[in-house]
């Protein structure tokens, strides 16, 4: 048994490549379904974002699952061919596989590291696969185990609380010089997309009012209606200048639409109340002399991609504590796969234990004729003693073993050893249920007493 992944991402595909991948949720019962219907692969999950397409899945064989998967892929979508896709794919198996999602989960592999939404898109993921129940007991306890990471992640580091987004990194700014925006007016001074992306994420932050303005008053009624503000006439801009306490400007104007002089009429007007003003254009459109003016902060574009850029350093050392905290989960998730690996083995050496026992009892039953009830308990019992204490030291050092980095070993060492068929075992782990799982088997040392 094997876990692996295969997909693609950001980093190794263009987005034409990963748009053809996507599954509409319409079609992803019937994709799960065919995936699950390939011999030798138990379970599989199919996580997709605008950023990755991936499958994860639990196989008999990692390099023919891979193939399976592969093939998968490539029949999603009919003029893809094996040549165009496979140089961008990338495979994992067992730890690394274990890893990679516990990563995923966690934003580490994210284009942007921290960003909040992937943990959402995880657990929609799990939750298709337990919908069209694809999933079974190790992907159940994987990628639980990987949202609680993900979530672990977040708490316990501070890898989500820089802004790593010109826009946003506006927000923050404006932060420190009103510790509230709630009560704050914000005035959006043309319609440039990253103007129009920090004042929706100051809306987010819950500011009173939101005005708008631009040379075009048609398109200024139709943001207002957006952001649920208000239009100010172009020609009125400077009249309104002392109501805003925080002001973008982001029009496409080759010149200074807002002067020094203007800012200081305003902050009079303000009765020295300050003003913070982001210039997110280039050609810059407010007189960087502004700077000079009493109460009035002002950041253009170099200054806001010189915070974001302290904000991404800060993350990146906050990731290095989420990969530590990532690789002892993984530890401990392996151990549990491992251990799991075991549990057939264990089954079928107890289940040909109580075979033989039986079929050695009747032989004693059917020579000694006719027995008392008593007599007949204390033989079972006897044998029964006998077979439990003679597997409990093999079961407990199996079990022990199985989750060490040589579990394999010992495992493969028992079946040879006992004399175990494959096809045994293989029935025997394909009869477990989710409730089992490693814990199905407790080797207990039985008392000598016998009835």
């Amino acid at each position: 048994m094997n876990i692996i992944v295969l997909g693609l991402n950001h980093r190794s595909a263009p987005v034409e490549l990963r748009e053809l991948l996507a599954i509409p949720e319409s079609r992803m019962g019937e994709a799960l379904s065919r995936l699950i219907a390939y011999p030798g692969i138990q379970e599989a999950m199919f996580l997709g974002t605008c950023n990755r397409v991936e499958v994860y899945a639990v196989v008999e064989r990692a390099e023919w699952g891979f193939r399976k998967l592969e093939d998968f892929l490539v029949s999603t979508h009919f003029s893809l061919s094996s040549d165009e896709l496979l140089p961008h794919l990338y495979r994992y198996s067992d730890d690394e596989a274990i890893g990679h999602l516990f990563r995923v989960s966690a934003s580490l592999d994210s284009m942007v590291v921290g960003e909040p939404q992937i943990l959402g898109q995880v657990k929609e993921a799990y939750d298709m696969a337990l919908t069209h129940q694809s999933s079974g007991v190790i992907l159940n306890k994987l990628v639980k185990k990987a949202i609680s990471v993900g979530k672990s992640v977040r708490t316990n580091t501070r890898i989500g609380e820089y802004a790593v987004s010109v826009s946003y990194a506006a927000v923050e700014l404006a932060k420190k010089v009103f510790s509230n925006l709630k009560q704050r007016v914000v005035l959006l001074v043309g319609a440039g997309e990253m103007g129009k992306l920090a004042a929706r994420h100051l809306v987010s932050q819950g500011v009173k009012e939101v005005l708008l303005t631009t040379r075009n008053h048609h398109r200024a009624l139709d943001l207002a209606d957006r952001f649920q503000g208000h239009a100010v006439p172009y020609e009125e801009l400077n009249s309104v200048l002392p109501r805003a306490d925080i002001i973008i400007c982001a029009t496409g104007a080759p010149h200074y639409v807002i002067a020094k002089e203007d800012i200081e009429s305003a902050i009079h007007q303000r009765m020295n109340r300050p003003i913070f003003l982001i210039d997110i254009t280039v050609p810059r459109n407010i007189d960087p002399g502004v700077k000079d003016v009493d109460n009035a902060f002002l950041f253009d574009i170099d200054d806001l991609k010189a915070h974001v850029g302290q904000n991404q350093e800060e993350r990146l050392r906050e990731a290095e504590k989420a990969e530590k905290y990532v690789q002892q989960e993984v530890n401990g998730i392996l151990s549990w796969v491992r251990g799991l690996e075991a549990t057939p083995t264990i089954v079928a050496l107890r289940k040909k234990a109580e075979d033989i026992k039986h079929l050695e009892l009747e032989k004693v039953f059917n020579r000694l004729g006719e027995i008392s009830l008593k007599d007949r308990m204390v033989i079972e019992g006897l044998a029964s003693s006998i077979v439990n204490k003679l597997l409990h030291g093999p079961l407990v050092t199996l079990k022990t073993e199985a989750q060490s980095q040589n579990g394999f070993a010992f495992i493969e060492a028992a079946r040879r050893f006992f004399e175990l068929k494959e096809q045994d075992i293989q029935v025997v782990g394909n009869e477990e249920s989710e409730e089992t799982e490693i814990d199905i088997i407790e080797v207990e040392e039985v008392s000598e007493e016998t009835p």
